[in-house]
């Protein structure tokens, strides 16, 4: 959290006690707020500056694609709030050398793509369309705020047959929380807060969770899961990752990894040999196998977990 964020947050708790409405309006900005911007790692920018790049309209902004590889197989990436494409460079490096195209994008206000305001409905879209235009994909890969988006998109416009939520969360609401939680919300304040989310999108707040809720709604029959969990991420709560894999028993895997939080799960070995092995895997096959069991041998702080 920048200064001028931290400094926001105290004015908003403060605030608070004496105008709960305009404590939540203030907070609800500061949700949304994506800057400052992540800068290309020095370790990605190899496989950054690699890809292919083209540029793409999306309501009023420049949206910057990512193309990496050449094969027929595809899969599609899907970047966290205030994050960007480049964090996927491991995971990229990895699917070229097995002979995958990858896709992948910075989302509006993120990255290196314009604009100033997003929310979830503008990665759901670009999946949507880059489906149509580089599709069909074999696997959506989301992280955190993008596992979301991956799940929403696969059961809604975008039908893939595998899915990777990677320390995400399968609602709304496990956002919602975790950030009152954080900012120190009172009740009053936070009940307002996540109503006043719900109206950005036209719908109250029992509407946003069924909506965006891939454990009330999951992924279509047939579709692989892969949920991917750190014991030490501080941001999205293990319960949540539990709820999602439980909902989808019999075709989700479970990973959990310990030592990494909420970014560096992106770059650890079990994770990518758990995304590997579910992007090569047949969706008709049983997947109640344990995950990552083939993980290198220098990982050894990951844990697998069977499904169901």
């Amino acid at each position: 959290m920048t200064a001028s964020a931290r400094l926001l947050s105290t004015g908003i708790r403060t605030l608070g006690a004496v105008s709960p409405d305009l404590s939540a309006r203030l907070a609800l900005r500061l949700f949304f707020t994506t800057t400052p911007r992540m800068a290309v790692r020095d370790a990605d920018r190899a496989t950054h500056e690699e890809a292919r790049q083209e540029r793409i309209r999306l309501r009023g902004s420049d949206v910057l694609v990512y193309h990496w590889g050449r094969g027929e197989r595809a899969v599609l990436l899907l970047h966290g709030w205030q994050g960007r494409a480049s964090q996927f460079a491991p995971l990229v490096r990895e699917l070229v050398a097995e002979g995958f195209r990858v896709v992948a994008f910075d989302a509006p206000a993120h990255g290196g793509s314009g604009g100033r305001r997003t929310d979830i409905r503008d990665w759901v879209e670009l999946a949507e369309r880059l489906g149509r235009t580089d599709g069909p994909f074999d696997a959506l890969v989301g992280h955190s705020f993008g596992g979301l988006a991956a799940l929403t998109a696969a059961r809604t416009g975008t039908p893939v047959p595998r899915v990777a939520a990677i320390a995400s969360a399968a609602s709304p609401t496990a956002f919602l929380t975790e950030f009152s939680r954080g900012l120190g919300l009172s009740p009053a304040v936070a009940s307002r807060f996540t109503r006043r989310f719900a109206a950005r999108f036209g719908l109250d707040a029992a509407g946003i969770a069924a909506a965006y809720d891939a454990v009330g709604d999951p992924l279509p029959d047939g579709t692989e899961l892969l949920v991917v969990h750190d014991r030490g991420d501080r941001r999205m709560p293990e319960a949540d990752a539990l709820r999602l894999h439980a909902a989808h028993a019999g075709r989700s895997r479970l990973l959990r990894t310990e030592g990494y939080g909420h970014n560096r799960v992106l770059q650890a070995d079990a994770v990518l040999d758990a995304v590997l092995d579910l992007v090569r895997s047949d969706p008709r096959e049983q997947t109640g196998r344990p995950t990552g069991s083939r993980t290198r041998a220098d990982d050894t702080a990951a844990q697998a977990v069977t499904a169901g």
